[in-house]
């Protein structure tokens, strides 16, 4: 570890911190205030009007979750038409041909859910039009269907009473359209123009054949790049243009595109924590939320960055053969070391998963830091539900009925907000005890042994996180991984989102109790510290066992010579 690469994650942190205040204070105007943008007012009013939407009428949160699962089941029905479609539609200069029945299931599934895991080769496999209207069109829905859950869960939490509203959580059309209109788009717009002038490919010109310096003949992929690469950050999607992500030239051409990239990552997630603070009327609660995130990550980049500057374990018994470079391996020699830990961290604690360089060639214990990052789920929604099950852990210390905000937890809440917990590592791992011993499944590894497990483990992961990193060394794109991941996308997305929306039309209606002597207050350094710790609990509890039999003991079996 050098003094540079911390100054690069010390300034890092510090950008993300500048922007969370104002970024937050403009999503609580567009999405509670009454104020909105005016440039914008008119196409929203006319977008209500073309879908018979009346924005006045809040949901309660059965009506709410209706209307997110029937949007999400119409766009993966278009996508996956689409996909298969692709053959006979236009802006194909390629000819590239239709996509089969699973890998179009498990793409249209992937985007539906804000995943963007990739069983394809995107230059060869898609057209222009399926990266466009196929898949950036879902880079903007899904985020935005994403946000209205977070801002469902915090309504639920926050308004006092029913806060004027009886049971009603907000109106799922209204969020996703003012989180499309007044955050993603205009954002996008400028970032795209930001990416063009760094040297980011947007056209629509066919590939070009070139002759290297080495008189070889090679196809270089064109395509409008720009466009979607802004929304795939700026939204956490992930996924990428073109098959090396986010380590290609012609999606991240240079350290200045990589930093803004990271800081797209984890600029909403961290203004939505300022907005929470404001909904809750107690700015220091939102800063709370965005403490515990930061812990959690600066204690990731730690372990991934001194694990790969460390490099292979292997080789540290051998003198002449030491990595003193760190471990360069599936790195791009434009970022280093401490630009792809960092890129690394970041994708994998905001659940975007573009990536800057191959996580499967990470050393076991780097490897180890983004799949416990997607296991942990450290979205705001994810985090609010920790913050339930730490508030009633400390009400049993204490001896209180336990509280937030002040209103009482109660069995509901719990019994909710421990099936929200457990159906995540109930996905994950019994989707990956059935691919690690199925021939079709481990047919498609690339390595045996503990990496193996971790290749297996790290795709379930990506997959019920909605992450969409993956370890490359497997190859998904058989009938059964794509079928496998795609439900495995679709289940960790929609069956922990209803969970989340019945605690807040749970919570909503609950009356407000003024905080007495006894009120365990949860805006200062040992709830942070608590909620942390619970966080991490539970993650151990759950996800421990077989990450001791993947990436841990790779690492010790590496360190004794023994390679996989």
């Amino acid at each position: 570890m050098t003094a540079v690469g911390w100054a690069q994650v010390g300034f890092f942190f510090l950008v993300v911190l500048a922007l969370t205040k104002p970024l937050g204070r403009y999503m609580f105007r567009v999405f509670e205030g009454a104020d909105q943008p005016l440039v914008l007012r008119r196409a929203e009013r006319f977008l209500y009007r073309l879908c018979g939407v009346d924005p006045a009428k809040e949901q309660a949160w059965p009506a709410y979750a209706f209307s997110l699962l029937a949007f999400s089941f119409f766009g993966l029905l278009v996508t996956y038409g689409i996909l298969r479609l692709q053959h006979l539609l236009p802006l194909n200069p390629q000819k590239l041909g239709a996509i089969e029945p699973a890998l179009a299931f498990d793409t249209a599934a992937s985007f539906t859910t804000n995943t963007n895991w990739q069983s394809y080769v995107p230059e060869t496999t898609v057209s222009y039009l399926t990266q466009m209207a196929g898949l950036a069109w879902h880079n903007f829905t899904s985020a935005a269907a994403g946000i209205a859950i977070a801002l469902a869960l915090s309504r639920g939490l926050t308004r006092s009473g029913g806060g004027g509203g009886g049971k009603t959580i907000g109106n799922f059309w209204v969020d996703l359209v003012r989180s499309t209109l007044y955050v993603l788009l205009p954002i996008s717009f400028l970032y795209a123009l930001f990416l063009v002038s760094q040297g980011v490919l947007q056209n629509f010109a066919p590939y070009r054949e070139i002759v290297t310096l080495e008189g070889v003949r090679q196809v270089i992929a064109m395509g409008p790049v720009a466009s979607q690469e802004a929304i795939k950050m700026l939204g956490t999607n992930g996924g990428g243009f073109f098959n090396a992500n986010s380590a290609h030239p012609f999606e991240n051409p240079t350290p200045l595109t990589n930093f803004v990239q990271m800081v797209s990552i984890f600029a909403i997630p961290a203004g939505l924590t300022w907005t929470y603070g404001r909904m809750a009327r107690d700015s220091r609660q939102g800063w709370a939320l965005f403490a515990a995130m930061a812990v959690l990550f600066l204690g990731g980049v730690l372990g991934a960055y001194s694990a790969e500057s460390a490099g292979n374990p292997a080789l540290r018994a051998l003198p002449h053969l030491q990595q003193n470079a760190g471990n360069l391996e599936g790195k791009e020699t434009r970022f280093g070391i401490a630009a792809s830990a960092l890129f690394a961290t970041v994708t994998t604690d905001a659940s975007c998963g573009a990536v800057n360089s191959m996580h499967d060639s990470m050393t076991p214990l780097g490897g180890l830091v983004p799949l416990v990052n997607i296991e942990l789920g450290e979205g705001l929604y994810g985090l609010l539900v920790y913050v339930l099950l730490t508030v009633f852990i400390a009400g049993l210390m204490v001896g209180r009925t336990p509280e937030y905000l002040g209103k009482k937890i109660e069995a509901r809440e719990m019994k909710l907000a421990m099936l929200y917990v457990l159906i995540f590592p109930l996905i994950i791992l019994t989707l990956a005890a059935w691919a690690a011993v199925v021939p079709y499944g481990t047919s498609s590894l690339a390595n045996a042994g503990p990496h193996g497990l971790s290749e297996i483990l790290y795709a379930f992961s990506s997959g019920a996180g909605n992450n969409g990193s993956a370890f490359a060394g497997l190859n998904a794109n058989t009938r059964f991984w794509n079928l496998a991941l795609g439900a495995d996308m679709l289940a960790g997305r929609f069956l922990m989102i209803v969970p989340a929306l019945a605690i807040a039309g749970s919570m909503v209606d609950k009356k407000v109790i003024p905080p007495g002597p006894g009120t365990f207050p949860t805006s200062g350094g040992l709830f942070v510290g608590l909620l942390v710790a619970v966080v991490l609990i539970v993650g151990a509890l759950t996800f421990f066992p077989v990450l001791s039999l993947g990436p841990l003991a790779e690492h010790f079996a590496a360190r004794a010579g023994r390679l996989f």
